[in-house]
This record gives structure tokens, sequence and C-alpha cells, in this order.
């Protein structure tokens, strides 16, 4: 039996980062939602484990002895008692690497979901994100795939049903912003606090981006000082007709607008592609 699915790139709304804590993570607090676009898996029945990884950014993961879908699933096998699962894995790699959008995360996740379903194992969503944590603390996130409120070091979630419909821009100026040296020149500085906000007075989508706009993303600073490209897009995106907010997402390089309707995000990628077609530029859809 063969199956496929998206894994979905995730958006950091907002990000709260407080300053590293003894045991090495930094406290966060996040509103995350997920695009309708990403990477796509597909697994089949094989007689041993394989990965094969095509698509524009395949190249940016050449070479890697511990790819986090190998991981993932081999972390499965483990749990199950099968050893290594018998699965040919292919890996559509759609999105830009150390682009801020969980990319690593979701493939594992929906690689998590695939191969649970092909081989019929018994573990449920919730079982499988204990073990989507092999990949750090966005694993559990990125393998529910749903809008959610994340605190703690990003594990600690609570779905965001509410969140309506958000037409977006994901604009990725085509250079890597790595975590570690992300947070490294973040701690170099002034560090802010991990508050978490209380929600918008309503979750029309007017008034979540008006509440949006009131709050941040903590790691854009140290972020666009390391990679000044980044700043260059955050300006180009919000000179765009329509756009209602500009963030950079995670810990970059990938940047988002949010708009009114998604006619105006479609738009805005085409007049952006205009003036910059060497850059990665998808309009989306987030949450919903």
């Amino acid at each position: 039996m063969r199956r496929a699915a998206l894994a979905p790139a995730k958006v950091n709304l907002f990000l709260h980062v407080g300053p590293v804590a003894a045991d090495g993570y930094h406290p966060l607090a996040s509103l995350v939602a997920f695009a309708d676009l990403g990477d796509r898996l597909t697994v089949t029945p094989a007689r041993r484990l394989s990965l094969a990884v095509t698509g524009p950014f395949a190249a940016g993961l050449a070479g890697q002895a511990d790819n986090l879908v190998l991981r993932a699933v081999r972390t499965l096998g483990h749990a199950a008692g099968t050893g290594d699962p018998p699965l040919s894995i292919m890996l559509d790699k759609q999105l830009p690497i150390a682009a801020g959008l969980g990319g690593g995360s979701a493939d594992a996740g929906a690689a998590l979901k695939l191969v649970r379903d092909v081989l019929d194992l018994p573990f449920d969503d919730a079982a499988l994100a204990g073990i989507a944590r092999v990949v750090g603390a966005d694993g559990p996130m990125c393998l529910h795939a749903r809008s959610a409120w994340a605190t703690g070091h990003g594990e600690r979630l609570a779905f965001a049903p509410d969140l309506p419909p958000l037409p977006a821009l994901l604009v990725n100026p085509g250079v890597p912003s790595p975590t570690v040296a992300v947070y490294g020149a973040y701690d170099a500085g002034p560090t802010a606090m991990a508050d978490n906000p209380a929600p918008p007075l309503d979750w029309s989508r007017a008034t979540v981006i008006d509440w949006l706009a009131s709050q941040r993303n903590d790691l854009q600073p140290a972020a666009v000082a390391l990679q000044p490209a980044i700043g260059d897009a955050l300006t180009a995106v919000a000179h765009l007709p329509g756009a209602r907010l500009t963030r950079m997402s995670g810990s970059g390089a990938t940047v988002f607008a949010l708009f009114e309707t998604r006619d105006a995000a479609d738009a805005a990628g085409r007049e952006l592609l205009l003036r910059h077609p060497d850059w990665w530029v998808r309009a989306t859809t987030l949450g919903g």
C-alpha cells in the first residue's frame, strides 16, 4: 500500500523569546499556523528502509547521514519493536532549507503518520507526537500541523481552532538562517521575555491581524543583523499593496505578509516576483 501526504510549512505568527535558561533552552511563547503548501512525502513498502530526496531544494539535504525523517522513522520502528521499517520514502523538497518554516520537523511528522498507516502500527497521534520529540521541540506541533499556542520550549501546545484563515505571502530571499547562529546572536544582545499575550477580543480576520501587529518576533533583529537580505525582504514585502502585517517566521530567513484576501496575496506575489525573480515567493492561506 502506497501513501502520500503534505508536510505543511509552519509559520510563527509571533515569537516571544526569553533569555536562555540553566538547561540551555530558551523559553518561548508563540502562535503557530500551518500553510496549505509544503514538502510532499510518499511511502511505499520495500525490502529495506531508504530515503530519496527530489525537488528544487534537494541539494541542501545531500549527504546528510542523520536526516530528520530517517531519525524519526527509525525511532518509531524501535518503539514498535520492528527495527528499521522496510519502506521506501520519497521526499519532494519544495521548502527552502534553514528557512524558519519547520520544514525538517514537518517532514518527520508527515513521515511518522505515513509509516504508521502503511504498516498499521498501533500508535495514535498523541503517541506519535511523543516520538516526534526526537527531531526537536517543534516536532510535536509539526506532527499535529494544527494552529496552536506554543509555550515552554515549544512543546506545550494548546490548539487554536478559532484562528481564521489568513491569506498570506511567504518570501525567502535565498539565504540560509541557521537557528543556532540566530539564537547565539540573540543571546549576545538585550533579550526579551517569553510573555504569552491574552488572545484577541474576537477571532475575525481584521481583529486578529491588528492584534498580531502588537506582537513581535524577538529573533528578527538578530537574524537581520546576520543576514541583511532578510531585512531587504521585510522592506520589500511591507511595501506591497494590501500588506497588512509583515514579520519574519521563526529564526528566518522566510518572512511573511498577511492580507485581507487571497486574491490580494496572489497579486502581491506576482508583483514581487517581477522585482525579485530569484526569490522564493509563494501565496498561501495560513490556519483556518
